[in-house]
C-alpha cells in the first residue's frame, strides 16, 4: 500500500515527539563465569523496557527475561575472553563498557543435601555437598535465593527459604551454575530421636552430645529430664547438645514445631573428666585434613574430639595419655576439646591459618645458575616453610613480613618456571612467573679495531643477545646500542684508550664472555718529498711519519690514490693529474685521518 506523506508525517505546526534515549548498561552481577555459558546474570541500568536483545560480545544471550526499566536477567551464552555487554531496544543499543569474563573454572556440581526435606515455612539448615563450591555467589531453591555458607569447595550450608511441594537446589560459581538437586518441603513431622553420643557424662554437666534423629529442623527445646539445654541443629538429623548439671539417669527429648520426640537414656557418671595438655602441631590449612596429636590424660574412653563446635573428621585413640585426630575445616584460633563419659576436657587451641596466595615476583627473570634475588609478594606468607622454583627448592630464603619473602633462586635449565610458597595454611603458587635465561655468548665484533675518540660503529655476533641491557667496552658502557635480533647487537663504541679492550654483553642470563676490540691511535703525517710537482700528475712521492703501516688510504685531496707501505714511517704514493696550485695530502687508518702536508702542481715551463 502506498504511504502519503500527507497522512503519515507530522505537519509543520504540530510539535516532534522527543526520540528515546538509547538503553544503558551500568553493571553485571556475576562479572565472570563459565565458557561453555549457561550462567545467570543479572544486568543493571536504564531503558530496558522492550528489549529485543542482550549480548555478549557478538553473542546472543541464550535467553533473557526484563525484569523491570532497569534489570535484566540473561542468561550466557558460551564464549571465551572478555567481553562487553549490550541491551538493544527500539531506540538502539547500549554502548557504555561493562565487561563479562568467561573463566575455565568448571561450572560446580551438586551430588547431595542434608537434609532433602524440610518444612515448608524454610529455616532448614542443609548440607550441601558436590565440588567446585569456591566463590560461590548463590544458592537457589528453585527460583528463590537462599542464605548460605561456603564451608569448603565440597561443602555449602545453606537456610532453606520458605516453600511448598519440589525444588531444584542450585549452586552458582564464576564457573557457571551446577545441576539441580531435589529439596522436598513437606508439613513438620514429629520428631525422632535414635541415639545419643556418648550416652553418659559426668554429673557436673557440660558433656557435648550429638543426638541423631530424624525431624529436628526448627528445633525449639532440647531436655535432659525436665532440665533445658543449650543446643544447636546440625541438620533435621543431627543435634549437638550441652548435657546441663544432672545425676542419675534422665530421658533426653528433641521439640520441634512437629511436638515432642521420644526420650532417650542419658546416664549421670562419677567418671573424671579428662585433660588435655597439647595438641600437635598447633595449626594447619583452612581446608582441614590435618592430623594434629593430642596429648593428655583420661583419653582413652574418648567419645568425640572437637575443633570449636566442629567435630574432627575422624580420630584414634593411641592410648589413655594420646589420641590422633583429623581437623576438619575452619577458620581463626579455636579450642581443641575430647569428651569422654566422665565430661569434656579444657581446651588447646588450635589455628587455622589462611592459604598463602603471591602476587607478583621482581625481578622475574635470572641466569640459569641461579643465584640472584628475588622478591616474591602476596598475603598470608608468615610461617612460609619453603619456597620453590618449578620442582627446585630456592638455595635460601627469608620471610620479611606477611605479605613479603625473598629469595636466592636455584639454578635451573632456561624457560618459565611455577613459584610456588608452602606454609601452615598451605600452598601458594605464581603460575609461569620466573624466566630462567641462558647467558649471553659473542663470537665475533667487527670491525675489530677503531679510533681512542670512539664513536664509530660495531656489530657485536653471538646467541641469547636479545634482552641485553648493557653493552661495555672495558670498563666503559658503549655509547649506545641497538637489539638486531637475538645474534646480532650493533653499538657505538665509547672512546678509549690505545690497545685491546674486552668487549662484553649483559643480560638478566648473566655477563657474556669477552671478545677483542682494539682502540688504535690515528697516523701522523711529519713530512712529504718532493713536495710539489707537475699538473700532469704520474710522479711518486714519499710520505714521512708515524704509525703509516696501518694506512688504509691515501688522499690527494679528496681522491684517493694507489700506495705501498715501505715501513711504519715511511709510504710511497702516486700523485694524479691536477689543477696548478697546493693540494692537502692526508692518510687514514683504523685509528683516524692524520694532520694534511701540502703537495704544490705547479705548470710545466715554456719554451
Amino acid at each position: 500500500m502506498a504511504v502519503h506523506p500527507s497522512e503519515n508525517l507530522p505537519s509543520a505546526s504540530a510539535p516532534r515527539p522527543l526520540a528515546a534515549a538509547p538503553p544503558a548498561v551500568t553493571s553485571v552481577s556475576p562479572t565472570s563465569g563459565s565458557t561453555a555459558g549457561g550462567t545467570s546474570v543479572t544486568v543493571t541500568g536504564t531503558g530496558f523496557t522492550g528489549a529485543t536483545a542482550v549480548r555478549f560480545g557478538a553473542t546472543q544471550a541464550t535467553s533473557f527475561t526484563v525484569d523491570s526499566d532497569t534489570q535484566i536477567t540473561a542468561v550466557t551464552p558460551q564464549g571465551t575472553g572478555t567481553v562487553q555487554v549490550t541491551v538493544t531496544t527500539s531506540a538502539g543499543t547500549s554502548n557504555e563498557f561493562v565487561t563479562y569474563g568467561y573463566t575455565t573454572l568448571s561450572a560446580p556440581v551438586l551430588s547431595a543435601l542434608s537434609p532433602s526435606s524440610g518444612p515448608g515455612a524454610g529455616g532448614t539448615v542443609v548440607t550441601l555437598s558436590g565440588s567446585g563450591f569456591t566463590g560461590a555467589t548463590a544458592v537457589r531453591f528453585g527460583a528463590v535465593p537462599a542464605s548460605f555458607t561456603v564451608v569448603s569447595s565440597t561443602q555449602i550450608t545453606a537456610t532453606a527459604p520458605a516453600g511448598s511441594g519440589t525444588a531444584q537446589v542450585t549452586v552458582t560459581t564464576p564457573g557457571g551454575t551446577s545441576n539441580g538437586v531435589a529439596y522436598t518441603y513437606t508439613s513438620a513431622p514429629v520428631p525422632v530421636l535414635s541415639s545419643l553420643n556418648p550416652s553418659s557424662g559426668p554429673a557436673a554437666g557440660g558433656t557435648s552430645v550429638t543426638l541423631t534423629g530424624s525431624g529436628f529442623t526448627g528445633a525449639t527445646a532440647v531436655r535432659f529430664g525436665t532440665a533445658t539445654a543449650s543446643f544447636t541443629v546440625v541438620s533435621t538429623t543431627q543435634i549437638t547438645a550441652t548435657a546441663p548439671a544432672g545425676s542419675g539417669t534422665a530421658q533426653v527429648t528433641v521439640t520441634t514445631p512437629g511436638g515432642t520426640s521420644n526420650g532417650v537414656a542419658y546416664t549421670y557418671t562419677s567418671a573424671s573428666v579428662p585433660v588435655l595438655s597439647s595438641v600437635s602441631p598447633n595449626s594447619g590449612t583452612t581446608a582441614g585434613g590435618t592430623t594434629v596429636t593430642l596429648t593428655g590424660t583420661g583419653l582413652a574412653a574418648t567419645s568425640a574430639v572437637r575443633f570449636g563446635a566442629t567435630a574432627a573428621t575422624s580420630f584414634t585413640v593411641v592410648s589413655d595419655t594420646v589420641l590422633t585426630a583429623v581437623a576438619p575445616p575452619g577458620n581463626g584460633t579455636v579450642q581443641v576439646t575430647v569428651t569422654t563419659p566422665g565430661g569434656s576436657s579444657n581446651g588447646v587451641s588450635y589455628t587455622y591459618s589462611v592459604t598463602p596466595t603471591l602476587s607478583s615476583v621482581s625481578p622475574n627473570q635470572g641466569p640459569t645458575s641461579g643465584g640472584n634475588t628475588v622478591t616474591l609478594t602476596g598475603a598470608n606468607l608468615t610461617g612460609t616453610t619453603e619456597v620453590d622454583f618449578g620442582a627446585t627448592p630456592a638455595t635460601s630464603f627469608t620471610v620479611l613480613s606477611p605479605t613479603q619473602i625473598t629469595a636466592v633462586a636455584p639454578a635451573a635449565v632456561a624457560g618459565a618456571v611455577d613459584i610456588t610458597v608452602t606454609a601452615p595454611g598451605g600452598t601458594g603458587t605464581l603460575h609461569s612467573s620466573y624466566f630462567f635465561v641462558n647467558a649471553p655468548v659473542l663470537t665475533a665484533v667487527a670491525p675489530l679495531s677503531g679510533p681512542l675518540a670512539g664513536g664509530n660503529t660495531v656489530t657485536l655476533l653471538g646467541t641469547h643477545l636479545v634482552e641485553a641491557t648493557a653493552v661495555r667496552f672495558a670498563n666503559t658502557a658503549a655509547s649506545s646500542f641497538t637489539v638486531v635480533s637475538d645474534s646480532q647487537i650493533t653499538a657505538v663504541v665509547p672512546a678509549g684508550a690505545a690497545g685491546a679492550a674486552d668487549v662484553t654483553v649483559s643480560t638478566a642470563g648473566g655477563t657474556s664472555n669477552p671478545v677483542t676490540y682494539t682502540y688504535v691511535a690515528a697516523p701522523v703525517l711529519t713530512a712529504l718529498a718532493p713536495t710539489q710537482g707537475p699538473t700532469s700528475g704520474g710522479n711518486t712521492v714519499t710520505l714521512t711519519g708515524t704509525r703509516l703501516s696501518q694506512v688504509t688510504k691515501v688522499l690527494v685531496g679528496t681522491l684517493p690514490v694507489g700506495f705501498t707501505v715501505v715501513s711504519d714511517s715511511h709510504l710511497v704514493a702516486d700523485v694524479p693529474a691536477g689543477a696548478v696550485g697546493p693540494v692537502d695530502v692526508t692518510v687514514v687508518g683504523p685509528g683516524g685521518t692524520s694532520g694534511p702536508q701540502s703537495y704544490t702542481r705547479v705548470s710545466s715551463p715554456g719554451i
